[in-house]
């Protein structure tokens, strides 16, 4: 993986960088002590809203789903991204039924990433596409509409039941040998300075030296949930953007251009860094 380096271009040095930040467990390591700088402002939504704020120019930077990439003229801040090498826990394909009889599906509206990557991997399992229906994160509900249902993000990895579930982690790397990557930073190629890309990557490396701390504080379940967070953050999530990342990036975007869930394969571009 090429990586340019470069100058600083795009915004004024006096001007608050705007970071759209998934409001999920699993990215609070890359925005580890950032809230805490006045040159920063983070905020917070769901993985969709996020992409759309990008995409209308309200933050500088997204941590967006990795499909929205091919919708923007964008580039990546190097070496870090939320992804997974095997079982993720949190994006989750529940089916109470053999998987082989599923027709229809109810998917989590949260992230279009996710949803690609179920009807990535439903296609590749069952040789045939089923019905998908877009739905809110209530698994009730999308069960008593569908014969599975995709939720992601805290409602999977939180959930406490005994319904059996397709980890869409662990079904990629069985499937193609490579890592997933569900999100990164992006934005506008100049938007962000060296410096910048530098403390974007340091605030991940505290955050990671971090993780006890952050599953300890983290309570967007309530409390009582420090010991799973703190296993998921380390066993379940990679944060690093190398070249077997850009691998796995690569083939999700050929598998999904070739079922026409993205317009283009899209090139990989990366911020200027020091």
């Amino acid at each position: 993986m090429t990586v340019p380096k470069g100058s600083r271009t795009g915004k004024s040095v006096s001007q608050i960088l705007r970071l759209g930040v998934v409001s999920y467990l699993n990215a609070e390591p890359l925005v580890f002590g950032l809230d805490r700088e006045p040159a920063v402002r983070l905020e917070r939504d769901l993985p969709s809203r996020v992409a759309q704020r990008l995409h209308a120019g309200e933050v500088d930077l997204g941590m967006i789903p990795s499909i929205e990439y091919a919708l923007g003229d964008y580039a990546i801040v190097p070496g870090v991204a939320i992804g997974s090498r095997g079982p993720v826990r949190s994006v989750s394909l529940f089916h109470p039924g053999p998987i082989e009889r599923v027709r229809r599906v109810a998917v989590d509206t949260s992230s279009r990433t996710s949803v690609a990557l179920t009807k990535v991997l439903l296609h590749e399992r069952l040789g045939r596409d089923p019905e998908y229906v877009p739905m809110g994160p209530s698994l009730s509900d999308m069960l008593e509409a569908a014969d599975a249902a995709l939720l992601i993000g805290d409602p999977a990895l939180y959930f406490e039941g005994e319904l059996p579930r397709l980890d869409l982690g662990e079904e990629w790397a069985r499937v193609t040998g490579l890592p997933f990557v569900y999100a990164f930073w992006a934005g506008p190629r100049g938007v962000v300075s060296p410096a910048e890309v530098r403390r974007l990557q340091e605030a991940l490396r505290q955050g990671v030296a971090s993780v006890g701390a952050i599953a300890q504080g983290y309570n967007g379940h309530g409390p009582g949930h420090e010991a799973q967070n703190e296993s998921y953050l380390r066993t379940n999530i990679a944060y690093g953007l190398g070249d077997a990342e850009a691998a796995g990036l690569g083939e999700f975007f050929s598998r999904a251009h070739a079922l026409g869930l993205m317009p283009r394969v899209p090139e990989l571009r990366f911020h200027a860094h020091e």
